[in-house]
């Protein structure tokens, strides 16, 4: 605390504290008057009546008069609170549900908040950022911003240790009150989103063909049957029957396509009735056994005394049994028997029952079996179409369970034949 000059005012101080001491004042100046008439009055040899007025006069001009005040103030130094910059921006950046990283001028990670980490493990504080994204535009776009100042936006592809495509947006906060600038790094995860464009980039690709190839052979044995064969019974009669099995190809495809449409929209939607599922796979077998009888196949169904009785709904249920019983015809031709087997599902948490479905047949290679279940995914894709496959049925039964909280498991050995699991709860 540090005293102030003195002034001449009294605003300063309370109402009676300037009233107090200006009467002191007043009455001391008096009181010097009073003793200087009377030294006049005993050396002077001055009358009392002229000391009188004299003291009368000089106690009238020394009242009118104004009367110095000493005034004495404290000034108080407050501290300015001051704030740390950095530390707000690191909790802004943990405040994020995607990465974030805060760099300084040089490149040098000051803060990642915890889904960088979570995603780049090997980002440290004080390591330059190349250390854990070695990404040349990523480095020139960071340099770019720190000179400019304008932000920029690029797209990180990675393939290390998986592959994944990031949206970088890049920033820079700063400099302010001669501090140095801070880099903003906010990724964007967008490998399912390009995934999710690759396939329907691709499952319209091959909508189009699978529609096209018959399309292109109606539209070839009508040009025909309108010109060269106009009058040829027997060429009428046999491109009819052609043209006859390609309508009924293209209905079939379209049948698909609005079933995996119409079960992708109630994906979320959790069915709530009761199927008896051994009842379902016998109702399933009745319709399918004018197709086993042609490929000399027996169908052999094994189910508990209880009745298995499961969530879902009977008509995709139905749906999903009868693609899969199919596929083990088709393709199980020559195997003598298809066996479907119900039971409690044993070791497989998570599930109630399991239901497999084996055959035969000529079985399938290890590396085609994880992509079964893709649109349009066929290991031979001329034989499929040649027994009437649409490469849509396991995606169509893969979505089905999915709805029902079911899962499909496939296990094939080549030259020894195919078991197909479906695993549901109750």
């Amino acid at each position: 605390m540090a005293p102030t000059s003195p002034t001449d005012t009294d605003a300063d101080l309370p109402r009676g504290a300037g009233l107090l001491a200006r009467i002191i004042g007043h009455v001391t100046h008096l009181a010097a008057v009073a003793g200087v008439m009377l030294a006049l009055v005993l050396i002077a040899d001055l009358s009392l009546v002229h000391a009188g007025i004299g003291f009368l006069a000089l106690a009238v001009v020394i009242l009118a008069l104004p009367q110095p005040t000493t005034v004495i103030t404290e000034t108080v130094t407050v501290p300015a609170v001051r704030t740390d910059g950095r530390a707000e921006y690191r909790r802004m950046a943990d405040a994020l549900a995607e990465p974030c990283l805060l760099l300084d001028a040089r490149s040098l990670v000051l803060h990642a908040n915890p889904p960088a980490l979570t995603q780049f493990p090997s980002l440290k504080s004080g390591v330059p950022i190349a250390f854990a994204l070695r990404h040349p535009s990523l480095l020139s776009a960071i340099d770019e911003v720190v000179e400019t100042g304008a932000p920029l936006s690029i797209e990180l592809n990675r393939s290390v240790p998986t592959e994944s495509i990031h949206k970088v947006d890049i920033s820079r906060i700063g400099p302010e009150d001669g501090s140095s600038p801070i880099v903003v790094l906010t990724l964007r995860d967008r490998t399912e989103e390009r995934r999710v464009d690759a396939m329907r980039s691709d499952f319209i690709a091959n909508a189009s063909h699978e529609l096209r190839t018959p399309l292109t052979s109606l539209v070839g044995f009508i040009d025909t049957l309108l010109g060269p064969a106009a009058n040829d019974p027997a060429a009428r009669a046999r491109f009819l029957g052609i043209m006859q099995a390609q309508a009924a190809r293209m209905s079939k495809l379209i049948d698909d396509l609005l079933s995996l449409s119409r079960i992708e929209m109630r994906q979320h939607m959790r069915p709530r009735g009761q199927v008896d599922v051994g009842a379902l796979l016998a109702q399933v077998r009745e319709g399918l056994q004018t197709q086993a009888k042609a490929a000399a196949l027996s169908i052999e169904i094994k189910t508990p005394e209880t009745p298995v009785v499961v969530t879902g709904e009977r008509e995709e249920l139905y749906e999903v049994f009868e693609n899969l019983l199919d596929n083990a015809i088709k393709y199980g031709e020559g195997g003598g028997s298809v066996e479907i087997a119900v039971g409690p599902a044993e070791g497989r948490h998570g599930f109630d029952y399991s239901v497999t479905i084996t055959d035969h047949g000529p079985g399938i290679a290890a590396e085609h079996v994880p992509r079964l279940t893709e649109r349009f995914y066929r290991v031979d894709a001329e034989s499929s179409r040649k027994k009437k496959g649409t490469g849509l049925g396991l995606a169509i039964v893969k979505h089905i369970l999915t709805r029902h909280r079911g899962q499909l498991a496939i296990r094939s050995t080549p030259g020894e034949g195919t078991q197909v699991e479906v695993l549901l709860v109750r």
